[in-house]
């Protein structure tokens, strides 16, 4: 295959990605309306877990060591399981273009859990970028769509925001010792296990709700969550994890725009003012000198694993 062949099928996959990881947002705050976020949250990983793992078994397995299963315990709690039901719980008070917002500080946050327990370091440019992406939060949280105060719903984005963080950088280690399909897997196992609880909401909920919106819940864990993640590894093999990073800077646009076409609603002023900060704090905390230390985190570990807020979703 020529490289360039192999460019035009990792730009592509990386479209795919991103578009998926966009319309998660607006899917879950759809589905939102039928299924609590916890149900939702179970059903979404159980579907991810079990296509997955039909993909995972159609090639040769390298079984987790012993010493992998703490990391893979918290991977799988924290960004399966948590952050799904923290943004599924947000998105009942923020609309998806807000919440995209606030979830796609995941990667700086990751860059200074990468300096706190990783010795990565914390460049300057880091440390303004964390700073003017604290202040765009601070602005998305006086206003949702309604132009109303939701401090909860942006509490809970962030708290994804941080879920999803931790857990990438868990994974980070892992990566190096087990394919890249397998944890993802087995994380997402862990996280619907962790939802087991919500099983009895989920069944419930499922019996009441329109055949159409159980779809929508089939649809969040095959294409967000098993596609978009498969289409992420194959663009990342492709390209550098710079390259690959700018993309995720796509996904709240391409969120609020699909928030609007779909559903009719978008962020209020401040906080696409706010979204605006939080965008340029984590570009600003990935440019030239900060580069090396800052890229290597959050495409790398993230792409091997999806942010959607969500997130990035």
């Amino acid at each position: 295959m020529t490289d360039r062949r192999q460019a035009v099928l990792a730009a592509g996959a990386a479209a795919i990605t991103v578009v998926l990881w966009a319309s998660a947002f607006v899917a879950i705050r759809h589905v939102g309306h039928e299924f609590s976020a916890g149900a939702l949250s179970l059903g979404r990983l159980v579907v991810g877990s079990l296509l997955l793992g039909a993909l995972v078994f159609t090639r040769p397995r390298r079984w987790p060591a012993k010493r992998d299963w703490k990391l893979l315990l918290v991977c799988g709690l924290l960004w399966f399981g948590i952050y799904n039901v923290a943004l599924n719980e947000a998105e009942q008070r923020l609309d998806a273009g807000t919440a995209a917002m606030l979830v796609n500080i995941g990667p700086l946050l990751i860059a200074v859990l990468a300096g706190l327990l990783l010795s990565e370091g914390f460049p300057r440019r880091l440390v303004i970028g964390s700073a003017a992406a604290f202040a765009g939060v601070l602005l998305i949280g006086t206003s949702s769509s309604s132009g109303q105060a939701e401090t909860w719903g942006v509490v809970l984005c962030v708290a994804a925001a941080i879920a999803y963080a931790i857990g990438v950088v868990a994974q980070k280690p892992l990566l190096a010792r087990l394919p890249a399909l397998e944890v993802t897997w087995i994380a997402c196992t862990i996280g619907a296990i962790s939802c087991l609880p919500f099983a009895p909401a989920l069944v419930s909920e499922t019996a009441d709700a329109r055949p159409s919106t159980i779809w929508w819940v089939v649809f969040l864990g095959a294409f967000p969550t098993a596609l978009a993640f498969t289409t992420w590894a194959y663009a990342l093999a492709r390209t550098s994890a710079g390259r690959m990073g700018a993309t995720t800077y796509l996904v709240p646009p391409l969120t609020i725009f699909l928030g609007w076409l779909l559903l009719d609603e978008s962020p209020a002023p401040l906080a696409y003012a706010g979204g605006a900060l939080c965008l340029l704090g984590v570009a600003i905390s990935r440019l030239k000198a900060g580069q090396r230390k800052v890229d290597s985190m959050p495409l790398t570990s993230t792409v091997n694993a999806d942010s959607n807020p969500l997130s990035k979703s």
